[in-house]
């Protein structure tokens, strides 16, 4: 059977690639994905498969029952957009002014929509069922995951597998890790407030320009002399702002960065080692501050023994020429909040042609991929999830 849809869906990869374009010319920012939204439960409603729509928000929800019992496996795509000028020259440019597809969602969804076709015409043969989340808002906190979660889209739910187009790495390659493998990924900002003036008369001021560069220098102690070693974390300041003129100290500074961590003990660690820098710096020039600190994403934790059978399973897949450990990424994802809640892992499909020597990274406004490299994810998804309803359905049966 897993011939046949790998067949089916190499047949249907013209059509897969057409979606994509489709949605890469048509993108919607997180939590404005109406349109997006529309023409997916639209998609799965004229194969007359069972969908759920506005789940948690604009979340999307398909389900395909098998005719066999079997465990249900659960297989997410997100499909938001990003606040950025597209600036590639192809004919898929994005048709909407400062937002792009610029992190491979839209061939997630391409992936996952002609995938849930294919499973739907084979349904009679299926041994167990499949669970298709089409996620909303993954870019932007809160994000969608959890309340699609809330809304009930993982329940009945036995495991869930998802994956990333990896533009940075060749097509073909399978990257994996067990445990935390993203990390958690939160933002603060901070005012301080000192007093302005002439710029040719800093003794009368406190400066808080001067205040905030020491409070930015300090803090880079943090992660280098409080964190233990052996955890990672990183601390980012992004943003800076004194408006005034050139001759004027400013009379207040506004800070806003990230913080990346992959252990909870070091994430509460952060967010108070960085209040007694800030009001460390501040008690020495004698100003004030305001601090905010937003909890993002948890860490992507992988579980063991899907992870594993991902491992196991890999080169088995067509068009799967590698499979790898990955480091841990610092960037964020909220499939963590899917983990939580049942087995699964994450892994990272390579989406970078041959030919491409030097790839722009997610993100970047000339970001694109190795669209071959949904047909890999694909089979990559089917494979594994194919493989857990064989392993548990064998368990079942010696119970």
């Amino acid at each position: 059977m897993l011939d046949q849809i790998y067949t089916a869906l190499e047949e249907r990869y013209p059509k897969m690639v057409e979606i994509r374009r489709h949605l890469h010319m048509h993108p919607e920012l997180s939590f404005q994905e109406v349109q997006t939204a529309r023409y997916i439960a639209n998609f799965y409603k004229n194969l007359g498969v069972e969908v759920r729509t506005e789940v948690g928000g604009n979340g999307v929800v398909a389900t395909i029952k098998g005719s066999k019992p079997g465990p249900t496996v659960a297989l997410r795509a997100d499909f938001d957009a990003l606040p950025i000028d597209d600036e590639k020259d192809v004919p898929y440019k994005s048709k909407v002014p400062g937002v792009m597809h610029a992190c491979g969602h839209d061939g997630h969804t391409a992936t996952l929509l002609v995938l849930g076709e294919v499973l739907h015409e084979l349904k009679n043969e299926l041994n167990g069922n499949f669970v298709l989340i089409h996620q909303h808002a993954e870019e932007y906190a809160p994000g969608g995951a959890a309340s699609m979660i809330k809304d009930g889209c993982l329940d009945g739910v036995d495991v869930i597998f998802g994956t990333h187009l990896w533009a940075t790495e060749p097509t073909g390659s399978i990257q994996y890790r067990t445990g935390p493998v993203m990390a958690a990924a939160d933002r603060f900002e901070v005012t301080i407030k000192g007093s302005g003036g002439h710029g040719a008369q800093p003794h009368k001021t406190k400066d808080s320009v001067v205040i905030a560069s020491q409070f930015i220098m300090n803090l880079q102690q943090i992660v280098s002399r409080r964190v233990n070693p052996i955890d990672s974390a990183v601390i980012s300041v992004g943003n800076f702002e004194a408006k005034n003129a050139f001759n004027v100290i400013a009379d207040s500074a506004k800070l806003i960065g990230t913080v990346r961590t992959f252990n909870e003990n070091v994430r509460d660690q952060i967010e108070n080692e960085i209040e007694k820098v800030l009001k460390g710096t501040c008690i020495t020039a004698d100003a004030e501050y305001e601090y905010l600190y937003d909890r993002g994403y948890p860490a992507v934790v992988n579980h063991k023994d899907e992870t594993e059978l991902l491992v196991k399973i890999a080169k088995e897949i067509p068009g799967v020429t590698s499979i790898e450990e990955t480091e841990p990424q610092m960037g964020g994802e909220d499939f963590a909040y899917y983990l939580q809640h049942v087995k699964g892992t994450f892994f990272f499909t390579g989406a970078k042609a041959d030919h491409v020597t030097k790839p722009y990274p997610h993100h970047h406004p000339r970001f694109d991929f190795d669209e071959n490299a949904m047909l890999v994810a694909a089979k990559a998804l089917t494979r594994v999830a194919f493989a857990y309803q064989q392993e548990h359905a064998a368990l079942e049966s010696v119970k």
